[in-house]
């Protein structure tokens, strides 16, 4: 077997292999075996199809085809031990460029490696962590909301007044002319809070159910409609019905349909869960400015493009699962931002690259101070995670397969080099 080994630059090598005839030999029978499974030849069960008949009925290229991917497949490990040093990452890319009956093999194999790393300093740098403010304002806002979600609507024939909610059939023109997508039944007004543009919630204060009002009103110069921007835009609204609304009072009673006696216990716990969400925030914000101090001392040589393709199609699946667990769907959101699924691809990259160079320097970390993730520590994972998935096959299956393991033990040996990192780095 002759290989040569060629630098592609950017952390990727190319071998060049030629197997001879010879070795390529042994794998000819069973690649005939493993595609008479997939003919159907009568007189012959699958798989016992002598070969010269084989070959009258396909031709040999195909069992020399399946021979050379059984060679290639038995051989490439050993092929890339011998001859690339530094560790592989992602999947070696194959193609076979001469096959011949008679003739030697020839294919080529492209891996990408891990670039060399000069590590800067990542110890003292002394980075202050942001101090957690909350506001009452902030708490007051937050139960408000929940009133407005528990308040009563009561049908009314009163006049309209501040702070009821009105259903209103709508039209919108602007030079005698309606504006497209201006036209509504049954649209909901509340009263007090800005609705559709500055001031027009305060035009039907007074109005009765049935009336209708005729005004008009200047749209903001800097509205995101360009052909309402800065316009003057005619209004004729019929009033459908008219509800008094009536708001819970933030006292013991309204504490109680949350689970607690006492109203001061649950705004207590309204304030530590906004702290414990900003908390978590600054956390994160803690850990980028950390790696990105160190990153801006350390030399990443050549970031293999495969690396970089990957961690992009990760950013694109996170985001596709987070829209789909709100209730959205990926093609919508797509045609909001008025991007294909290449371009947004495309936009995501310089993300990607910072985050696939984090990476590589958490991984550097670990090595050199030798954080490591105990077995028992995946094993006490997988444990949890089958308790909780227990009447899902599907994920069972996945939860000891190498893939999913490799991704526990990246993800816990992470967090181990961040916790260092906060250690070393963070003022107290």
């Amino acid at each position: 077997m002759k290989i040569e080994k060629k630098d592609l630059g950017k952390s990727q090598f190319e071998l060049a292999v030629e197997m001879t005839y010879d070795e390529l030999k042994p794998f000819y029978e069973q690649g005939a075996k493993n595609v008479s499974r997939e003919v159907k030849i009568d007189g012959f069960r699958p798989g016992n199809v002598p070969i010269d008949i084989l070959r009258q009925k396909i031709g040999d290229m195909t069992i020399l085809e399946e021979a050379a991917n059984l060679a290639i497949h038995k051989n490439i490990d050993q092929i890339l031990k011998d001859n690339i040093e530094r560790q592989i990452v992602g999947q070696p890319k194959v193609e076979i460029t001469k096959l011949a009956p008679g003739n030697p093999l020839e294919f080529k194999i492209i891996v990408a490696v891990l670039p060399e790393i000069k590590l800067g300093e990542y110890k003292d740098l002394k980075i202050k962590k942001k101090e957690v403010k909350v506001e009452d304002e902030e708490i007051n806002k937050i139960l408000n909301d929940l009133r407005e979600m528990r308040v009563k609507e009561i049908l009314s024939d009163e006049e309209v007044k501040d702070g009821d909610k009105v259903l209103v059939d709508l039209a919108m023109f602007l030079d005698k002319v309606p504006v497209e997508g201006g036209q509504g039944k049954d649209a909901a007004i509340v009263v007090g809070k800005d609705y559709i543009v500055p001031g027009f919630d305060k035009k039907i204060i007074g109005a009765k159910k049935g009336d209708v009002r005729e005004f008009e009103l200047p749209y903001p110069a800097d509205f995101h409609m360009k052909n309402l921007a800065g316009k003057m835009v005619d209004f004729r609204v019929t009033i459908k019905e008219v509800y008094k609304r009536e708001l819970p009072a933030l006292d013991d009673d309204f504490a109680s349909a949350f689970g607690l006696k006492k109203f001061e216990d649950f705004k207590n716990n309204v304030k530590k869960s906004v702290v414990d969400q900003k908390d978590k925030e600054a956390e994160q914000v803690l850990e980028k400015e950390i790696l990105g101090k160190i990153l801006e001392k350390t030399r990443i040589n050549d970031l293999p493009e495969m690396l970089i393709e990957h961690e992009s199609h990760n950013m694109v699946h996170e985001l596709e699962h987070t829209i789909a667990e709100q209730g959205g769907k990926f093609e919508d959101y797509l045609a909001s931002i008025k991007k294909t699924h290449d371009q947004l691809m495309l936009d995501l990259l310089p993300e990607a690259v910072k985050r696939v160079k984090a990476s590589l320097l958490i991984r550097e970390i670990a090595e050199r101070e030798n954080i490591k993730v105990e077995e028992e520590e995946v094993e006490k994972h997988v444990a949890e995670m089958k308790k909780h998935y227990h009447d899902n096959q599907e994920v069972l299956k996945k939860l000891h397969s190498p893939e999913y393991l490799n991704y526990v033990y990246n993800v816990f040996a992470s967090k181990k080099v961040v916790n260092k990192l906060k250690e070393w780095n963070v003022e107290k």
